[in-house]
Formats: structure tokens, sequence, C-alpha cells
């Protein structure tokens, strides 16, 4: 009998018949997420990462079972759930099970108490928003996949979304979880409302990819829907002029819970007006009303200062309505020969302008637009999009384009000292990166690796592991 075949029989002593998927159609899907080269070599009929099975689970139990046979038949074991990844999170680079969590959607409990929601790992974060908002609460975290991802998805990939300024990221959002080891045992880590005994342990799987355990539920804070919420378009007359304000601003204490700066290229795109001519920013506040006033009025004195202007609300407004909307990248990737690519670093204040300046030089040759924004601000620095769109002759020379995007992309950053990803995680794309971005911490992460998953069968080919 084949390895695999044992594999099979293995589990079907252990799951329902229906949950253990071995159909070509099923295994060749498992070869892809959201990401960009993986979506051109999946219309080229190339499935590089396959899994030997796809595992539906649908409690942790399974999950618990799943994972002790796999550990003592020394399988991999990938953890999937809505595969909004767009770098390579969830694909089997060693084939293997893969973990479908995408059923994980039954349990939600709200406590408007102690404000926190729990869902489980595979519950969608738009339905999810939708529901609380109806209620008068919000997550707080929005991210433009917010209705493509899976809230253990966010927790494994330390995910950020739009309104990070305001109520942070998601390691600021997570007050608890629970999660699966490699040998089937089951962890909650939680801190409520802090906790000061030992390490934080919850951020030991928060960005983990999946790499060192399952994670099957999660908590996370929510928050009462704002009083009042203002917007303005904002025109700069440099990036540099942008760069500064949002630097001003941290210092000053200010909270926009909108503040998204785009070069000029980008801004035409993001005004929808080929005429744009200067960059722009969206901006918006929030709160009790005499808040949200106060920090507009404080906001637009330090933009003034700078030579930036009103422009009204308009631009900021129609783009909230379509902020989710995929279709400009997901249409070019679609035509033959077309290619898209969103790519998002971070550095501090002293290092942004430079690292905006060598990325545009090194990539402009290499696309038909380069397109640039800052949208997530901190006291020591921003983070940083780059966009590109173009094509190429046809799909093969396509996927040739984004794998030399992205190397290039790498190089400059780490010459530069730059964050290699703000909110994307590593994925398959920036594994071979991990260790010289983390330096001397990659030790630390291998230690804990091999202690959490000695046969290293978690998530494998992730982090440089």
């Amino acid at each position: 009998m084949s390895r695999i075949s044992s594999l099979i029989t293995a589990l079907a002593a252990i799951l329902p018949e229906k949950q253990i998927l071995t159909d070509p159609a099923t295994l060749q899907a498992s070869s892809h997420d959201t990401w960009p080269l993986s979506t051109k070599l999946r219309k080229l009929g190339c499935h590089e990462y396959q899994a030997d099975v796809v595992v539906k689970v649908a409690n942790e139990t399974q999950i618990q079972q799943v994972m002790a046979l796999a550990t003592s038949s020394d399988t991999p074991v990938t953890p999937r759930a809505l595969a909004s990844s767009v770098t390579g999170q969830p694909l089997p680079t060693r084939g293997g099970i893969v973990l479908d969590l995408s059923e994980m959607t039954h349990s939600r409990e709200i406590n408007t108490t102690n404000m926190t929601v729990e869902v489980s790992t595979g519950y969608n974060g738009g339905k999810l928003e939708d529901e609380l908002q109806q209620m008068g609460w919000t997550l707080g975290h929005s991210p433009q996949s917010l209705y493509q991802s899976s809230v253990g998805g966010w927790l494994s990939t330390l995910a950020t979304g739009q309104f990070s300024s305001y109520y942070g990221g998601i390691e600021d959002l997570i007050t608890a979880y629970t999660v699966i080891l490699a040998t089937g045992e089951r962890v909650r880590l939680k801190a409520s409302p802090r906790a000061a005994m030992g390490p934080d342990l919850r951020q030991l799987f928060i960005g983990a990819e999946g790499t060192l355990g399952v994670v099957t539920s999660v908590q996370l804070k929510m928050f009462p829907l704002p009083q009042t919420r203002l917007y303005e378009t904002l025109e700069i007359p440099t990036v540099a002029a942008g760069l500064d304000i949002m630097r001003e601003q941290v210092m000053a204490g200010l909270r926009p819970f909108l503040l998204r700066l785009y070069d000029t290229a980008e801004a035409r795109h993001a005004m929808q007006n080929p005429a744009q001519d200067k960059p722009v920013i969206f901006l918006g506040t929030q709160g009790v009303d005499a808040v949200a006033h106060a920090e507009m009025e404080a906001f637009m004195s330090i933009v003034k200062r700078h030579g930036g202007k009103s422009l009204g609300t308009e631009g900021v407004l129609k783009w909230m309505d379509r902020r989710f909307d995929f279709s400009t990248v997901e249409k070019l990737l679609d035509s033959t020969g077309g290619f898209a690519e969103t790519i998002e670093v971070a550095h501090t204040w002293d290092g942004i302008a430079s690292l905006y300046q060598a990325l545009n030089k090194t990539l402009t040759p290499l696309a038909g637009e380069v397109l640039s924004h800052f949208s997530h601000v901190y006291p020591q620095g921003t983070s940083m999009y780059m966009i590109l769109l173009g094509h190429e002759e046809n799909d093969r020379e396509a996927v040739e384009k984004l794998r030399t995007i992205w190397r290039e992309t790498m190089r400059v950053c780490l010459e530069h000292k730059a964050e290699l990803s703000h909110h994307h995680g590593g994925g398959l794309v920036r594994s071979p990166y991990a260790r010289e971005s983390l330096g001397s911490a990659h030790l630390l992460l291998r230690r804990v690796k091999h202690a959490l998953d000695p046969n290293g069968i978690l998530n494998p080919g992730k982090l440089g592991l």
C-alpha cells in the first residue's frame, strides 16, 4: 500500500468519508490562493503545490485527531480557510494534508459588557462585521479583503486594516484565542483584560502563518459605532510634504481613523481623475462629535502649514464606497499577459522617503504603471504600498515578470533595511528572505518551531523554515 493510500485509510478511520477529498479538482485548487503569481499559474494549468488529500474539518476534536495522526506518520499539514492570502501562505509545499478550516464557522459569542466577540476560525470577516454593525458595534478591523478573508487568517498573517491608525492592527484587537498544537494538544491563550504572568504568550502564534499550530477560535475586541465621522480630501504639494504631515500629526497625538497618502500616479486612480497632478490625502476623524471636529481642525492646521488644501469630501467618500473592490486587479490578471501586484513594506520616518524613491526607480522599467501610497501610520514610521500594473505578450512572460518584480523589491528593501512585509505576511514569496530580514531573531523562531513542531510538519516552506 502506498504512503498516500495508507494516509487516506488512516484518515477514514477517524473522519466521515465526505470530509476526505482526493478528487483532481480539489487537489488542484489546493495549489492556489489569490496571490497574483498563483492566479497566472492557474491560468496556465500549472499546479506547483498540491495536497495529497484535503481534509474538511468541522470541530476542534477532528483537528486534534488529524494533527495527532499527522505527527505520528510524519505527514505535512497546511492549514487553509478562505485562501484570500496574496503571498502563498496556504499552499502545501510538501504535499500531505491541506486542513480545510472553511467550515469552522459554527460558533459566535458576543459579550456586550466586556465588548468582545468570539468566533470559530473560518468565520468570514465581512459577515461578522455586518452582523455587529446591525447591533451598533464594529470590529474596527477593515482590510480590503474583509469579505474574502477569515478571522483565523487575520491572526495567522498578522493582518491590519484600513482604519489601523485608530484601532490598531490585529495584534491590538485580539484578547484570546485557541490553538491546536502539532501533537493534537489544545491550548487557550488569553489576557483579561491584561496579565503579567510571564511573557505574553498570545503573541506566539500571531503572524506564525500556521507553522506553530492551528488556530480554532478567536476572541476579538468590539467597539461601539462612532457618534460622528468627518471626511476630507486634501491636495498636497509633494509626497515629502505628505510624509511630513503624517509624522507631525502623530507627534501631535491625533488619531484619525482614516489616513492615506497617495503619490500623484496613484492619486489619479484614487480620485478617478486622469488630470490629477498632485498627491492627495484621504482623511477621516471620528468619535464623539466634539472630538471628531477638534481633531479635524487640528489636522487641517498641519496641512495648511505644509501648503496643502481641501478638495472637499467627494474623493474620499467615493473611495469609501468602493474600498473593497478588487475588480481592476482581477480583470488585469484575467487578461492574457496581464499582470498586477501589490507589495506592502514598512520603514521608519528617516528611511521611508529614500525607500520610496529607490523602489520607484527600480520598478518603473518593469511595469506599465507603478503606483504608491502610505496608509498605516505609527509614531516611528509608516507602511508603503507599491502597486504595479502591466501587460506582457503572454501569461508565461507575465509570470516571469512577477517573479522579477518580487525579487527586485525584496532586494531594494533589504538594502534599505526596511520591513519586508507590513500586513500580508511572508508566505511563499517572502520565505527566501525571512532569515536575512529577521536576522538573529530567526534563531529564536527556529528554536520555538523545533519545540512545538519537532517533525516540522506544520505549513513547511514558510517564514524561512
